[in-house]
């Protein structure tokens, strides 16, 4: 009888500790579950992040990718106070304006001769700066959109150089941005300001000669070289009223601005004494000196 009851009570005993940890295991209900906010509770841009290109950049050389709210906090700081007083209080670090800019350029910091993204022509200042041009949370590619522009480049330039967007839809004679040309085709917006941030070539020329090949050269006989002149001597690269894009309306007026004796210091030959600038087929100085890029044969650039 006695090894009976112990029996019993053993049985009982375990049935007991199974209910226990089945009573463990089972979830508790959800009224009584501490909640635990995630940024993409409030903010939508934390929705689509894991689309951003700052979501698969390790923040430390060598460190794992960094998932989940660990990349909100990654720029905007810690974020423990901004959740627990569900919003009141402001996270860390507030990317906005200068501030914010300077922040960007912890991990986005490049420099060179030519290029600089801290103070180059569109450099760090309360007026223009990174978050000007460029949004943080946005995905890529969102409307066509690279480099997480803030609009399509032309309509982003256009926005503060309205004048030099006119000239490529007023001008007769001027650059079409189709095709995939547009301004940061010859401009770099990094750029520095000394050269007006024009991009140039390896071998340091000018953009034009990326689309204009055939005016390289080397030429035996060399006009306008790059030493006392260059493209932008004769042509408006944006846009002109001449035709090629010519800065004067009568070829005569924009040779003899170098070919000429008015001026001491004369950067170009004079025309000859046989050359009456009255007469208009004088007047017309590519009727004859047609390669007025450069030429192989004559050194009065004839052909």
């Amino acid at each position: 009888m006695k090894n009976g009851l112990g029996l019993c009570a053993a049985i009982a005993a375990v049935t007991l500790g199974a209910s226990a940890i089945a009573a463990a295991q089972t979830p508790a209900p959800a009224a009584e579950k501490a909640a635990v906010a995630a940024c993409a509770d409030c903010h939508d841009q934390a929705k689509d992040f894991d689309r951003n290109p700052h979501a698969r950049i390790p923040f430390q050389a060598g460190a794992a990718r960094v998932t989940g709210d660990a990349v909100c906090a990654s720029c905007h700081g810690d974020t423990k106070a901004h959740v627990e007083s569900s919003g009141e209080q402001p996270v860390e670090r507030k990317l906005h304006g200068r501030t914010g800019a300077e922040f960007c350029l912890t991990c986005h910091d490049r420099a060179s001769d030519r290029v600089s993204w801290r103070n180059g022509v569109h450099g760090n200042s309360a007026t223009v700066n990174c978050l000007s041009c460029h949004v943080i949370h946005g995905t890529p590619g969102t409307a066509g959109r690279p480099h997480l522009l803030v609009k399509d480049s032309v309509a982003l330039c256009e926005s503060c150089h309205p004048g030099k967007a006119a000239g490529f839809a007023d001008k007769p004679f001027a650059h079409r941005l189709k095709g995939g040309m547009d301004c940061a085709s010859c401009h770099d917006p990094h750029g520095r300001a000394n050269d007006n941030a024009l991009r140039r070539t390896r071998a340091g020329e000018l953009p034009c000669l990326s689309c204009h090949a055939e005016k390289r050269g080397p030429f035996v006989f060399e006009h306008v070289s790059g030493v006392a002149g260059d493209c932008l001597s004769c042509h408006e690269p944006h846009g002109s009223s001449n035709p090629k894009q010519l800065k004067r309306a009568a070829v005569s007026q924009l040779c003899l601005e170098c070919h000429s004796p008015i001026t001491g210091d004369t950067l170009g030959s004079q025309p000859p004494s046989f050359h009456n600038l009255r007469l208009a087929r004088y007047q017309n100085c590519t009727v004859c000196h047609t390669a007025i890029h450069g030429s192989n044969r004559s050194p009065v650039l004839l052909k």
